[in-house]
């Protein structure tokens, strides 16, 4: 894990390079989602291929590249294309994006994705907010030796998504008269979607 934090600080290093601001917030931007990479004022954009130690994004549509800059006037940095399990990757290839996000000061993550759903009173296209989650890919990304620089070895899960947060956005959602639901999302390898049982 001694090594992880290094790859993590290098890959911050990097992305300096390009960016000096200071990112509030993270964003991964998932399938459909893409398109608001170029609502960012973008002060810098980087492949993936030159940040040191980040995975290569293979899947169609997943631009492959981190976006620096701000929206509605934020400091933000959002993957513009994301890594999935299925591709090949580790838990830990996966999450560590995420974790140069932190290093480079971002205190809310932002995760979006297209998925199917189970409850028949949810229509195509509605907006999930998700509150909670159930891990069905047999892996963890916590899994191993701990370095506590990176953080504890057994996170709080009680509130594991923000509920104050999760309310604002119901309640923007409410304000611009879309449809959004609470739901829990529930996590598999893919590629293929959910079968219909």
């Amino acid at each position: 894990m001694h090594e992880l934090a290094a790859q993590i600080e290098r890959a911050a290093d990097v992305i300096r390079g390009h960016w000096s601001g200071k990112p509030q917030v993270g964003m991964i931007l998932g399938t459909g989602l893409g398109g608001v990479a170029q609502q960012i004022d973008s002060q810098a954009t980087i492949d993936y291929q030159a940040i040191p130690h980040f995975p290569q994004s293979t899947a169609v549509s997943h631009a492959g590249q981190f976006v620096c800059g701000t929206l509605q006037g934020i400091p933000v940095v959002a993957m513009e294309g994301r890594f999935h399990v299925y591709e090949g990757y580790s838990y830990r290839q996966i999450t560590f994006p995420v974790r140069v996000m932190k290093a480079l000061g971002a205190e809310l993550l932002i995760v979006s994705n297209a998925c199917g759903g189970i409850n028949p009173q949810y229509g195509l296209g509605d907006i999930m907010v998700i509150e909670d989650h159930i891990n069905l890919m047999h892996g963890n990304p916590l899994i191993g030796i701990n370095d506590q620089r990176l953080g504890p070895r057994f996170p709080d899960m009680i509130a594991p998504y923000d509920p104050a947060l999760i309310d604002r956005v119901l309640e923007f959602a409410r304000g611009e008269n879309f449809v959004a639901h609470k739901c829990v999302y529930v996590a598999v390898t893919g590629p293929n979607l959910e079968p219909r049982a």
